[in-house]
């Protein structure tokens, strides 16, 4: 039987990349991700390094899963609209995004995510506000800290497109 952990553990959505890197981190000190879940991730012991681990705002779609399994990544599950693949070191690179345009593109799906919640929590807070609901000031907060996250996306994608800038 092989051993098996679990680890609960908060990343904010604009922290996507940090999120994978500590996945490849686990992966590189021998426990890659066999299922995740809100804040929950279970690893199952394996070699030091034998896998990378990716993941993307994607949304679940069957011919997007096959296409991975297509490419020699394993689909690993989702949490809402994050899909997560794992792939064999030895199989070579594993890259979900092919250029800069893809990764822009991908923040963007994120940032329009950041923006809906945002304003919703901002129109929900305001609401509140008026009718006198002093529990407004959680949605307030929250809009708060959602436009903070929308800022750092806009930075991560501004910084791609400058370095697009510099290859061309």
């Amino acid at each position: 039987m092989t051993e098996r952990k679990t680890i609960y553990k908060w990343f904010f959505v604009w922290d996507f990349d940090k999120e994978e890197q500590w996945l490849n981190e686990m992966a590189l000190a021998g426990w890659v991700l066999d299922s995740v879940g809100w804040c929950r991730y279970t690893f199952c012991a394996c070699e030091p390094g034998e896998y990378t681990v990716r993941l993307e705002m994607h949304g679940y779609d069957p011919q997007y899963v096959d296409f991975m399994s297509d490419s020699g990544a394993e689909y690993v599950g989702r949490v809402l609209q994050w899909l997560y693949f794992r792939k064999k070191a030895a199989d070579g690179p594993f890259d979900i995004f092919s250029d800069i345009d893809s990764r822009v593109a991908h923040l963007g799906r994120v940032g329009t995510l950041l923006t809906v919640l945002s304003m919703t929590n901002l129109l929900i807070g305001v609401m509140n506000a008026v009718c006198g609901n002093r529990i407004g000031i959680v949605n307030l907060l929250l809009a708060s800290m959602l436009t903070y996250g929308l800022g750092r996306i806009h930075e991560k994608a501004q910084a791609l497109k400058r370095d697009r800038q510099l290859f061309e």
